[in-house]
C-alpha cells in the first residue's frame, strides 16, 4: 500500500472526537487514527481542542458549539477553507467532511478531492444547490442515503465503522430499553416511551436538546419523562455510552425520518446489543432482521419486538459489527476511493466530468 498524504477537513461544531454528541466528528476521528495506523501521512483540520495522533491544524482554540462566546461559527469554517487551500500542494487528497460549503473554491483546484456527505438530502434546497456542482465527486454512508438525488457524482460508499476495542460486549441479558441520541421530532422519542409503556420495560434515554429543539422538547416531550418506566439522563460522554449500552435490553431506535446511517446502532451491536428500528433510511442495510435486531414498521411490531428480544443472541450483534463496521474496514474503503481519484488503480478519475 502506497503511503499517501491526506487531509481530513473537520466541520468544527464538535472537537474531534467529541466531548459529547457529535457523530461526524466522532467518525471522522476513526478515520483518521485508522488512518495513521494503516502508515499514512494524514492532516487534520479541526479545533484546537481536539486529539488526534495526526498532524493538527487548529482552525480555532475549541470547538464552537460548546463556545458560548462562539457568535459566528461560519467564519472559523470560511478561515478553514483558505487554510486548507494555503497547503493544497503538500496533499495527495483531501477528504471534506463539511458537505457543500468548500464547493465553491475547491472546484478550481485540480487537486484529488472528495466529500463524505454526512446528512439527509431530502431538502428542498439541496436540489438546486447541487445542479450546480453535480460533478464534485461525493461519498455516501448508505444506498438510502443516494435516493434523493441519485445523479450526483457518486465515487464511493462506504459505511461508519468503529475500532473494535471501543467497545467490550456485554452477553448477559440487559435490564432496560435505551435511547441513545438527540431528542429531536425526527428522532422521536416519543415513540420510544410508548414502546417501552406498552412492552411494560423500563427505558433510560440519554440523548441532549439542541437549541432549535429545546421548544419541541418543553411542549412535546418533558411531560412524558414523568411515568415511572421513564428516566432521563440527558447528554452522555463517551466512557458513559459504554454501560449505558451494554447493560441494555436493546436499543430502541424509532425513527421517523431517512437516517443517512445512525452510528448509534453499531455501537450497540459492538456492545452486543440487539436494534428494533423503524424501516427508514439507512435501517435496512444495517440491521439484518432476525440476527442483531428486529426492523419493525409500526409500535405493535416494536412492542413485540422488545418482548421477544431474548429470541436474539447478543454473540451475535457483535459478530455482525466485527464483519461489516470496524474502523480499519471503513478506513481501507476510503483508501480505495483515494487511489481511484489519483488514478493508482488505473481507474484515474476526471473530477470534473466523471460520473459512476
Amino acid at each position: 500500500m502506497r503511503r499517501l498524504r491526506i487531509a481530513q477537513v473537520a466541520p468544527l461544531y464538535e472537537s474531534v472526537p467529541p466531548k459529547l454528541y457529535g457523530g461526524t466528528e466522532r467518525v471522522v476521528s476513526f478515520l483518521t487514527e485508522e488512518l495513521v495506523t494503516l502508515g499514512h501521512d494524514v492532516t487534520l483540520f479541526a479545533s484546537g481542542d481536539s486529539k488526534t495522533t495526526a498532524r493538527l491544524v487548529p482552525v480555532c482554540d475549541t470547538a464552537v458549539r460548546l463556545n458560548s462566546e462562539c457568535v459566528d461559527p461560519l467564519a472559523s469554517h470560511i478561515a478553514m477553507l483558505q487554510m486548507v487551500q494555503n497547503e493544497i500542494e503538500n496533499f495527495d487528497v483531501v477528504h471534506y467532511h463539511i458537505d457543500y460549503l468548500h464547493y465553491p473554491t475547491s472546484r478550481i483546484y485540480p487537486s484529488p478531492q472528495v466529500t463524505t456527505l454526512h446528512g439527509r438530502l431530502d431538502i428542498c434546497e439541496l436540489e438546486k444547490l447541487y445542479k450546480m456542482f453535480e460533478n464534485m465527486p461525493v461519498i455516501s454512508i448508505s444506498q438510502a442515503q443516494r435516493q434523493p438525488l441519485p445523479w450526483l457524482n457518486w465515487v464511493g460508499n462506504v459505511y461508519h465503522g468503529l475500532p473494535p476495542a471501543l467497545f467490550k460486549p456485554n452477553f448477559k441479558k440487559g435490564k432496560y430499553l435505551a435511547f441513545l441520541g438527540r431528542i429531536s421530532p425526527e428522532k422521536r422519542v416519543d415513540r420510544a416511551i410508548e414502546i417501552a409503556i406498552g412492552a411494560g420495560i423500563p427505558l433510560k434515554i440519554a440523548a441532549k436538546v439542541d437549541n432549535a429543539d429545546k421548544e419541541y422538547f418543553e411542549q412535546n416531550i418533558k411531560h412524558l419523562l414523568d411515568h415511572p418506566l421513564i428516566e432521563f439522563l440527558d447528554e452522555i460522554n463517551e466512557d458513559e455510552k459504554q454501560q449505558f449500552l451494554s447493560d441494555s435490553i436493546a436499543l430502541v431506535f424509532p425513527i421517523d425520518w431517512p437516517e443517512p446511517f445512525g452510528l448509534v446502532m453499531i455501537e450497540a451491536m459492538a456492545c452486543g446489543t440487539p436494534v428494533v428500528a423503524y424501516r427508514c433510511g439507512s435501517v435496512p442495510e444495517v440491521i439484518e432482521h432476525g440476527r442483531n435486531g428486529f426492523i419493525v414498521d409500526n409500535q405493535e411490531q416494536a412492542i413485540k419486538a422488545v418482548q421477544n428480544i431474548s429470541l436474539l443472541e447478543r454473540e451475535e450483534c457483535r459478530k455482525t459489527f466485527e464483519e461489516r463496521f470496524t474502523a480499519d474496514q471503513m478506513a481501507r474503503g476510503y483508501v480505495k476511493v483515494y487511489e481511484t481519484m489519483m488514478g493508482l488503480n488505473g481507474t484515474k478519475m476526471n473530477l470534473m466530468v466523471t460520473k459512476v
